[in-house]
């Protein structure tokens, strides 16, 4: 049996991070404001994980999904 090696495609508009760093302040795209805390990668592209002012816990946006404040 042939095993297939699974490697993700790197998209270019994916791999842009604006210029986004750890403890920025940023607005998401529903007007939320918080800050950025670290961010993941995954098969899927990269993510910064956000701690939201208005709610507890934290949460995943796409570099598009977000703007610098």
């Amino acid at each position: 049996m042939l095993a297939l090696k699974y490697e993700p495609k790197e998209f270019p508009f994916k791999s842009r991070k604006k210029g986004f760093r750890v403890g920025d302040r940023i607005k998401t795209y529903n007007s939320c404001l918080g800050t950025i805390v670290r961010m993941a990668k995954d098969e899927g592209g990269e993510y910064f994980i956000v701690k939201l002012d208005i709610m507890p816990g934290e949460f995943a946006y796409e570099t598009s999904d977000l703007e610098k404040i």
